[in-house]
């Protein structure tokens, strides 16, 4: 069997491993043992711009790039430098816009209104936004009155209109009135509906708006009267349909579970919730059919209350009478006992008395 021989062609001249190792631990980046020349190769490298100089035994990248920390190092001053721009965003925004706010109470015109209407108004701890469509009708110190017209495009139910228009309403009214020149301001608002009476809102979050012709929804009057213990604010709502009413009571109660039912099991007073319905139940208009409903019932309650507390009344009456004549019976026939005992121990026998 031939073996085979492994032969190891050696270059002339070439240089061993230990010999390799040895050189280039004395060999710098210019590829010189000589440090005279080497840092003239250094100068020349300088002036003439060359590339990078590399160290071929450095324990980093040997050809001199630092990406990685080149791109470390520019994240962070990316997501420093957004972080800072959005907190001074922030606080550039929200003092411009309080610098820039319409404040009513100073100022009560056809200009300061548009602007309120279209830059907000500042309400509690922000800013109270309204509808992007909006016409100003009256705005006038003299007068002493403002009147404006909104078209709510951003609520899906009528619930959700009225909410929303309650707070704008008051965000602007309050605001207003504050001004010693205003007693009286107006807020309409309108919705579009379709076919079927629904509200028709914008889509596209907000870009597209509703088209087709918008109908009244209510009114906020707010009115405001000066008396010898101060400053008295009034709010009434007008303009607001029947049906409207009625789709907005079965909305916010139920009738499943009316109030007097649930005052009659807690054990309320059945006259004060009576009273309290009736009440509420005078103004038709606002309360509607439930509300009769309603006064009926705790009607009823109240009378079968009444009713069992008589009948309670003359089972007990009756009872204490029964009481009383057993009671007077019992004292009779105790004080005939014990006057037959006061007879019977007077009487002596002639024998007895002999005897003693």
């Amino acid at each position: 069997m031939a073996k085979s021989v492994e032969v190891t062609r050696t270059t002339r001249g070439a240089l061993s491993g230990d010999e390799a190792e040895e050189l280039f631990s004395v060999v710098d980046e210019t590829g010189h043992t000589n440090e005279e020349t080497a840092r003239k190769q250094h100068s020349r490298r300088k002036e003439k711009g060359q590339s990078v100089e590399v160290d071929p035994l450095a324990g980093e990248d040997p050809s001199g790039a630092n990406t990685d920390q080149l791109i470390t190092r520019s994240a962070i001053a990316f997501v420093s430098v957004f972080l800072v721009a959005v907190v001074l965003l922030q606080v550039g925004w929200g003092y411009v816009r309080r610098v820039t706010t319409t404040t009513l109470a100073e100022d009560a015109s056809m200009r300061s209104v548009v602007s309120a209407l279209n830059m907000g108004v500042e309400w509690g701890g922000g800013f109270t936004q309204f509808p992007a469509e909006f016409a100003v009708q009256e705005a006038d110190e003299h007068t002493h009155r403002i009147e404006v017209t909104v078209t709510d495009s951003s609520s899906s139910s009528e619930l959700e209109a009225f909410a929303t228009a309650q707070v704008q309403a008051s965000a602007l009214s309050v605001n207003a009135l504050l001004n010693p020149n205003i007693d009286t301001v107006v807020y309409h608002v309108r919705v579009r509906r379709d076919e079927n009476g629904h509200l028709i809102n914008s889509s596209f979050f907000g870009f597209i708006m509703p088209t087709g012709a918008a109908s009244p929804f209510m009114s906020f009057v707010w009115t405001k009267t000066t008396a010898e213990d101060g400053v008295r604010f009034n709010c009434s709502i007008t303009g607001m349909d029947s049906a409207t009413q009625e789709r907005l009571h079965d909305t916010i109660t139920s009738k499943s579970t009316p109030a007097t039912i649930i005052s009659y099991v807690v054990g309320d007073n059945g006259a004060t919730v009576a009273r309290n319905v009736l009440a509420a139940a005078d103004d038709t208009q606002s309360m509607g059919e439930s509300a009769l409903a309603m006064a009926e019932a705790a009607r009823i309650a109240e009378a079968e209350r009444a009713e069992q507390e008589v009948e309670e009344a003359a089972r007990q009456a009756e009872e204490a009478a029964r009481e009383a004549e057993e009671a007077s019976r019992e004292a009779e026939e105790s004080a005939i006992a014990e006057a037959a005992n006061i007879v019977e121990s007077a009487t002596v026998e002639p024998g007895e008395e002999a005897a003693n």
